[in-house]
């Protein structure tokens, strides 16, 4: 016991020993938590500014790479682009407000550089979306004919043209621009929605393009819709709406909630506020919807 005690017996010069080296242990924790070792009041060097140029490529590779794991993208407009849209695309506020910015004007985005140019979004960003931006068919087809002999449709009178209803395939083939795979395309979709009720849902046709339609048009046109029921957009339930060829049950229900939120729809083009409404198509959505 008494070998234990003689381990914590110290002389006067011990102890003063024992309590600086406490009270330097102290001062330096002291110092740990409340002094600020990050320098400041410089204003940053070359390698700052490279380093954080850097991470900022870094971090939009990364939105760009998780968007594409965790968000499936549709075709869309990119002038009707809502706050909700932009961030799960992966743009930042400062690029989506630009864009709002700029749309406020009554202006319009064509084309994708442009749309870089007036958000501002990365080119690793661009190079994800860009892809799914989809245009009205006058800014893509302007795009298309330029510098380019296009042949010039042939248009007959209405009273001659034929019925693009009861065209077969032999029939269509004989279209400049037409062939096997695209009249059968015609023909299969043409009975998938119950028959053409215009002229318009040819734009439907995948791979049918511009200068084709037109050369078919000036053949064939919907002579005798089949009958079929408009419902007033204001008042039609769910399973309404999700009958009408371009909008399924999700959508159906989006539409009456919005509705329902908003008391009433005014115009067709604001159910482009919807995030997944297929704004490139309301000129056929409006063939079998009335606001009235």
């Amino acid at each position: 016991m008494k070998n234990i005690r003689s381990h914590f017996v110290f002389n006067r010069s011990q102890q003063n020993g024992i309590f600086l080296l406490v009270v330097i242990i102290i001062f330096l924790q002291l110092v740990y938590y409340f002094y600020n070792f990050t320098t400041s009041g410089g204003s940053p060097g070359p390698l700052d500014e490279e380093l954080v140029r850097l991470q900022q490529k870094i971090d939009s590779a990364r939105m760009a790479g998780a968007m594409g794991d965790t968000v499936r993208i549709y075709p869309f407009n990119p002038n009707f682009i809502t706050d909700y849209r932009g961030y799960t695309l992966g743009m930042s506020i400062e690029e989506i407000d630009r864009l709002h910015v700029y749309r406020a004007g009554d202006k319009w985005i064509n084309s994708a550089e442009e749309f870089q140019k007036i958000t501002g979004v990365s080119d690793s960003l661009l190079k994800v979306i860009s892809p799914y931006f989809q245009f009205p068919e006058w800014v893509t087809s302007g795009r298309r004919n330029s510098g380019r002999n296009v042949a010039v449709p042939v248009t007959r009178p209405s009273a001659e043209k034929r019925n693009l209803n009861t065209a077969g395939p032999e029939d269509l083939i004989k279209v400049r621009g037409i062939g096997e795979v695209l009249a059968g395309r015609i023909v299969n979709y043409r009975s998938k929605i119950g028959g053409f009720v215009s002229d318009l849902q040819l734009k439907d046709i995948y791979g049918l393009s511009f200068e084709a339609r037109e050369q078919l048009l000036g053949e064939f046109t919907v002579k005798e819709p089949p009958a079929y029921e408009i419902y007033n957009i204001n008042r039609a339930t769910v399973m309404e709406l999700s009958s009408v060829p371009y909008i399924d049950y999700e959508l159906a229900r989006e539409i009456v909630n919005y509705r329902l939120l908003h008391e009433k729809i005014h115009t067709f083009e604001e159910l482009s506020k919807i995030n997944s409404f297929p704004s490139e198509k309301i000129d056929r959505i409006a063939l079998y919807l009335t606001l009235e």
